[in-house]
């Protein structure tokens, strides 16, 4: 299994690097088909989040298959603690799921068709960021990107910051989206809807409750 460690306004050191690979096997015993897990380490400026400094994100790419969690604290070490434990738990509903699907089961999933619309974010994943903090924000929308790159400029001197992103997605059902969703741990999930063929959004709502969002053209509604 490949594991990547990169860092986010912060240099990685050794140390960190060796626990990393010591606690790796958490994910192996649990996804050993795992065959690339990538770890980020972000630093946050801010003295007035220095409880929150530090975050880990974690990205296990098995096949097809991407599960996400991240985590923040004052130290990277139980950031890490903590977002590993957030993946070992979405890893084993992942391994329970496939279980269940070889023996005929399936989760019933309540879906709420409801109209409230999330705030949009762009879904991460775990292939390597390409940043271009030179570029104005025109060049960000209009630049070309190949499959997982994506580009990150700021506007002029404000806090303002735009990133774009090329996310390659397989059509699916809506009770698949939501499994996805819940893998990578957002609270919405961008995709292709299978049944339609409209690029769709699903996302949570409250409790037990989900929402669907599509888009189409008034064009090709009145079709």
């Amino acid at each position: 299994m490949e594991i990547v460690v990169t860092g986010r306004h912060t240099q990685i050191k050794q140390r960190f690097r060796d626990v990393v690979e010591s606690k790796m096997n958490r994910v192996t015993a649990i996804a050993p088909d795992a065959q690339r897990v990538q770890i980020v380490l972000s630093h946050e400026g801010n003295p007035r989040q220095a409880d929150t400094a530090k975050r880990v994100e974690i990205t296990v790419i098995a096949g097809r298959t991407v599960v996400r969690a991240e985590a923040s604290s004052a130290d990277e070490f139980s950031a890490l603690d903590m977002a590993l434990d957030k993946l070992t738990l979405r890893l084993r509903r992942t391994r329970d799921r496939r279980k269940d699907h070889r023996r005929g089961y399936s989760d019933p999933v309540p879906v709420d068709l409801g109209v409230v619309e999330p705030t949009p974010e762009v879904e991460e994943t775990a292939e390597e960021e390409v940043e271009e903090p030179n570029n104005s924000p025109a060049d960000a929308v209009a630049a070309e990107l190949g499959p997982g790159e994506s580009v990150e400029v700021q506007v002029g001197d404000t806090p303002i910051v735009i990133r774009r992103k090329l996310h390659i997605a397989e059509p699916m059902t809506i009770d698949e989206a939501l499994y996805e969703m819940e893998l990578i741990g957002h609270d919405f999930f961008l995709f292709v809807n299978k049944e339609t063929g409209r690029p769709s959004v699903v996302y949570h709502r409250h409790g037990w409750s989900y929402g669907v969002f599509e888009i189409d053209t008034p064009e090709n509604v009145a079709k």
